[in-house]
């Protein structure tokens, strides 16, 4: 049985453990090498479920004629 996928901020919590593990710059080559691919798996997974977001809020934003209203979400925020 398969886990279930890590949630986006799940996601976003381990990126930040690994970047500062990177920064800290004690570990051998090989552990570092290991923890920038994850990163870099981690960073794509987030911005695929972000960009998924992104593709539904519009979607919800279409007027009852079909057409999308796309505006910046800072815009919405006014």
């Amino acid at each position: 049985m398969t886990d279930p996928a890590p949630s986006l901020a799940e996601e976003l919590r381990r990126l930040e453990e690994i970047v500062r593990r990177l920064e800290r710059e004690d570990g051998d080559l090989d552990q570092a090498l290991a923890l920038f691919e994850e990163g870099v798996a981690r960073l794509r997974s987030a911005r695929e479920r972000l960009g998924a977001a992104e593709l539904r809020v519009k979607k919800v934003l279409e007027d009852s004629e079909g057409t999308l209203r796309a505006q910046d979400f800072e815009e919405g925020e006014r």
